[in-house]
C-alpha cells in the first residue's frame, strides 16, 4: 500500500518527521482516538533508544489487535488477555530483546488481569503499555472494568451502578503493590503537557527493561469518542474532567534503582 508523504514548501521548516519505528500505514482507529498518539510516542522512544531492531511487540485482542501493522518491529498476536504470558515466554527465550505488550483496558484489566498481575509478581522483565479508555472499544462500547460510576455504555445504558457491577479497577495501584514491579505510572494523552510526560514515562519504562530491573508498566488515559458518543475535542475534555479524578495521574511505583537510571 502506498501512503502519500508531505513535502513542505521551500520556505517552510519541517519540524516533525515520521519516526522510523512507525510504519507508513493507514490506521483502523476511529477519528479522534488517541491510540495514534500512543503509537507515535512508543515509536519515538524506540528510535531514541536505538532498539527498534531488538524489539518484539505483543499485540492483544481489542482495538489495538492490528498494532503490529503500525510498527516497524517484529511482532506477534496473543489470545485475548494473554499478552503478558506470551511476552514472558518470549523474554525468557530472548532475554536480549526489548519485549513490549500494548494492551487496552478490556484486555488487560478483565480477561487478562491474572496474567498482568502474575507477570508483575514474578518481576518479569517486560514492559506493558496500558491504554485505558474506560470502555470496550472494538466490540461495541460495552462497560469495561475501568468504566466510571454512572458512565453510560451499551451494556449499562442507565449508567454503571457500583451496587450491581462494582467499582472501576485501578490496575496501576494494584500492580504497584507487588515486589516484582519496579516502575508503574499513570499518564494521560488529553493535552500537550501530559503527552510530553507520557513520552518521558515510556522512555523510562523501556530503560528499566534495558537495565534488567524488573516489570514496568505505563498506563495511559485515552479517548474513545465513537463509543463515548461525543466529538473528539469533547473527548479530550472528558478525560480531564471525568477520568483523571477517578484515575489520578502520578507515579505509583518507582524504585530507587529506577531513579538511579
Amino acid at each position: 500500500m502506498t501512503v502519500a508523504t508531505f513535502a513542505p514548501p521551500n520556505n517552510m521548516e519541517l519540524v516533525y518527521t515520521r519516526p522510523e519505528a512507525l510504519a507508513e500505514a493507514h490506521t483502523n482507529y476511529c477519528p479522534g482516538c488517541t491510540h495514534g498518539i500512543a503509537h507515535r510516542l512508543l515509536a519515538e522512544a524506540l528510535d531514541e533508544l536505538g532498539v527498534r531492531e531488538q524489539t518484539i511487540l505483543v499485540a492483544p485482542v481489542g482495538c489495538s489487535v492490528f498494532s503490529y501493522q503500525y510498527f516497524e518491529v517484529d511482532a506477534c498476536v496473543a489470545a485475548h488477555g494473554r499478552a503478558p504470558a506470551m511476552a514472558t515466554g518470549i523474554k525468557r527465550v530472548h532475554p536480549d530483546r526489548m519485549v513490549i505488550t500494548y494492551q487496552g483496558d478490556g484486555d488487560l484489566a478483565s480477561i487478562g488481569a491474572a496474567e498482568a498481575l502474575h507477570a508483575a509478581a514474578r518481576g518479569e522483565k517486560i514492559t506493558i503499555i496500558f491504554v485505558n479508555n474506560a470502555i470496550y472499544g472494538m466490540t461495541g462500547g460495552q462497560m469495561a472494568p475501568t468504566s466510571l460510576p454512572g458512565q453510560k455504555t451499551t451494556s449499562s445504558p442507565f449508567g454503571r451502578n457500583p451496587v450491581l457491577t462494582g467499582y472501576p479497577v485501578h490496575m496501576s495501584e494494584v500492580l504497584a503493590q507487588l515486589e516484582g514491579a519496579v516502575y508503574v505510572v499513570r499518564r494521560s494523552l488529553h493535552d500537550v503537557a501530559n503527552i510530553r510526560k507520557a513520552k518521558k514515562a515510556i522512555l523510562t519504562a523501556l530503560k528499566v527493561q534495558q537495565a534488567g530491573l524488573g516489570f514496568s508498566m505505563v498506563e495511559l488515559l485515552s479517548s474513545c469518542p465513537t463509543n463515548w458518543g461525543i466529538a473528539p475535542d469533547q473527548a479530550l475534555e472528558w478525560i480531564e474532567e471525568n477520568m483523571v479524578p477517578v484515575f489520578p495521574l502520578g507515579d505509583y511505583k518507582v524504585t530507587d534503582a529506577v531513579k538511579a537510571l
